[in-house]
Formats: C-alpha cells, sequence, structure tokens
C-alpha cells in the first residue's frame, strides 16, 4: 500500500529551471493525506531488498504533462532525518521531464542488520513541480509517496508465504476491552490486506495498518465486540509483488484474563 504524504518544496540553487517564490506560511505537513494523487509513479508498491543482492532498482515515471524535480531517500519507520540507514540511492535528485522515466538504483552499505529476520525502512520519492508564470499567487506542494522496504537477509529458510499458517492468533481482554493478538515466530513482516474478527453473527473489520512483526506480538483493539461466541480470525496478506493472498479463516482461542 502506497502512503501519499505532503512535505516542504525544497530546491538546493543548483537547478535553476525551477523557479520558487517564498511563502509566509511554511509548510512541513507529515500526515497521510486521504485522496491526494501523486503526478509520478513507481513501479512497485513494495520493494524486497535480497542481502545477496549488489542493488535493485525502481522504475519512476512521469505520465504527466508537465517536468518536476524529483528526490529520492530511503529512511527509518520514524520518518526521521537523522537515523542512519545502510541502504544508498541514486541518483538522489533529478528532473523527470513529461512522459519520460528515470531508473533509480537503491545499494547496500555495510552494516549490522539481523540476519535471522527482516529489516523494515521506507523509499521515499518527493515530486516538485515547476513553478511558471501564471503560478504567482499560488502555493506549490510537495507531494511524497513513501514504499516499504524489506531487507531480506539471504540465509532465511522458506518464504513469507511458507510461514503464514505459523501466526498464532487469540483474543485477549484488557482493561475490560477484548484485543486481537496475533503472534508472528517468523522472520519476515506481515501486511494485512483484509482483517476481521467473526464473532457468531457479528463481524468487525479491524483497520489498523500496523503489521505483525518478525518474531514479535501484535494487538488490535476491537470496538464492537464484546462477548466471544465461537470467534474466528479471517484474514488476507499482501505478498512481495503486492498481491493479495488467499483468504485464511482460523479459530480463536480466548485467554481469560
Amino acid at each position: 500500500m502506497l502512503n501519499i504524504v505532503l512535505s516542504r518544496p525544497y530546491m538546493p540553487p543548483s537547478y535553476p529551471f525551477f523557479r520558487w517564490r517564498q511563502v509566509a506560511l511554511a509548510i512541513s505537513l507529515s500526515f497521510a493525506l486521504p485522496g491526494a494523487q501523486a503526478a509520478l509513479t513507481v513501479n512497485a508498491t513494495r520493494i524486497v531488498y535480497d542481502s545477496d543482492k549488489r542493488s535493485t532498482s525502481v522504475l519512476v515515471a512521469n505520465p504527466s504533462e508537465r517536468p518536476y524535480a524529483v528526490q529520492t531517500w530511503v529512511n527509518t519507520e520514524a520518518d526521521d532525518t537523522t537515523t542512519a540507514v545502510p541502504l544508498l540511492v541514486t541518483p538522489t535528485l533529478f528532473r523527470l521531464d513529461a512522459q519520460k522515466q528515470q531508473l533509480v538504483q537503491i545499494s547496500a552499505l555495510g552494516n549490522t542488520l539481523p540476519q535471522d529476520r527482516e529489516s523494515l525502512f521506507f523509499f521515499n520519492v518527493q515530486e516538485i513541480p515547476q513553478s511558471t508564470a501564471t503560478d504567482k499567487n499560488t502555493l506549490s506542494i510537495a507531494l511524497r509517496t513513501r514504499l516499504k522496504v524489506f531487507y531480506r537477509p539471504s540465509g532465511l529458510k522458506g518464504t513469507p508465504s511458507n510461514h503464514i499458517k505459523d501466526l498464532r492468533w487469540s483474543l485477549h481482554e484488557e482493561n475490560g476491552t477484548l484485543h486481537l493478538r496475533v503472534h508472528n515466530p517468523s522472520p519476515y513482516h506481515y501486511t494485512f490486506g483484509r482483517l476481521e474478527v467473526i464473532n457468531g453473527t457479528q463481524t468487525e473489520l479491524i483497520q489498523s495498518s500496523a503489521m505483525a512483526l518478525p518474531m514479535q506480538t501484535q494487538s488490535y483493539a476491537l470496538g464492537k465486540i464484546r462477548t466471544p461466541r465461537a470467534p474466528r480470525v479471517l484474514f488476507t496478506t499482501i505478498n512481495d509483488y503486492g498481491g493479495s493472498t488467499d483468504e485464511v479463516t482460523l479459530p480463536l482461542q480466548f485467554v481469560q484474563p
């Protein structure tokens, strides 16, 4: 799943083909923007970087009728600019003309990342539109697309699809509220495309975007279901290519507090 956010437009002086006007209001928004449509497209919805490869590539395309400046980088889920990441992106700043494409390469640096599980990073593509003479009184907004990057050690056994069956599901009561828990003993991340609890005639769809992290437990609070009645969990996951896996329905064990 793609995440579109607003970011402050930034262009260094070395790019004279973009003209920017100072604005009194600094744009530093970093929340998700529902319904936002980025002009640029990326040929993937997620990136799997196998550690035995020297690099992997992503294709950024501009199907629009105007040129854009493009910035690319990799950072952590915290979306900060201070945490060092062992992935180098090239080119990091380039012009992309209308109807053109650019291959962006991601290369791994020497690192001490865990070798018994995947590590999660995010690939960012920020598009900055060209300012024209007719844009005097308009405010240019830089849209940014974020894609998950899974750094996958070559020594991991099996594939994510092999380990879906290993996910352990249960219901727990915490402070009077039922929670769906999933324990992931595998070395892989799981993003759920669909996740719901079926409880008798009740069905509750869980909207949380939190993933099942490798070798960790994730908890989701339920808002509708209060009393377990032969509960089951139904879920699908997103595979390496952005597609959906088959639906799985499993009984849920209710663990008394």
